[in-house]
């Protein structure tokens, strides 16, 4: 797949779920519309350096108060399947996992230290699809998933310098919270 080809995929996942979130009454400032041919993200200038900014701001007022957000959102096609986990004791079964570039971890701890709100990681996968390393007798979870830095920054699993520009920092499934169904992602009554 080419890298506009991605960058496409990328944006209309973003789309998905900035729509899901304006449906549940958040507004979006999407971030990740950058300026052309410049081949980096938007940033967000600070005095400590320039960091990779997420993909959107998110905040909603109502009666109980305001809040606000910073969301990155990836889409994938299915969890990545990891033969090795670790349990803190060592390695054992194999299960499910998804990560981001290195990069973008690192500036995404920085930004959580300076911003006086969370900062989202989400991963929306789509249904029917599983990864090269998948069991077959296994069937990989689908829908949005996620959880704050603040809840990540202690949990990463591994780190592999085999994927992303500079490597990808990965987290277990049961660090990452099944924050919505494929069905309420895409607006599907049940």
């Amino acid at each position: 797949m080419s890298f506009n080809e991605r960058l496409q995929e990328g944006l209309a996942g973003e789309s998905v779920i900035a729509r899901w979130m304006m449906r549940r009454g958040w507004t979006i400032l999407p971030a990740y519309e950058k300026v052309q041919n410049n081949f980096k993200g938007p940033r967000i200038l600070s005095s400590s350096g320039n960091l990779i900014a997420p993909d959107m701001l998110s905040f909603r007022y109502d009666e109980n108060g305001g809040e606000i957000h910073w969301i990155e959102a990836k889409t994938k096609t299915a969890f990545t399947w990891y033969r090795n986990q670790n349990n803190g004791e060592g390695l054992e079964k194999g299960g499910y996992q998804d990560g981001i570039d290195v990069a973008c971890w690192e500036d995404y701890l920085k930004l959580y230290t300076l911003a006086p709100w969370p900062v989202w990681l989400m991963f929306l996968h789509d249904p029917g699809h599983v990864a090269k390393d998948n069991p077959p007798d296994e069937i990989p979870p689908d829908g949005l998933f996620g959880n704050t830095i603040s809840a990540l920054r202690d949990c990463p699993d591994h780190i592999s310098p085999n994927w992303g520009r500079g490597g990808m920092v990965y987290w277990k499934e049961s660090d990452l919270r099944l924050i919505a169904t494929w069905d309420e992602v895409i607006g599907v009554k049940t």
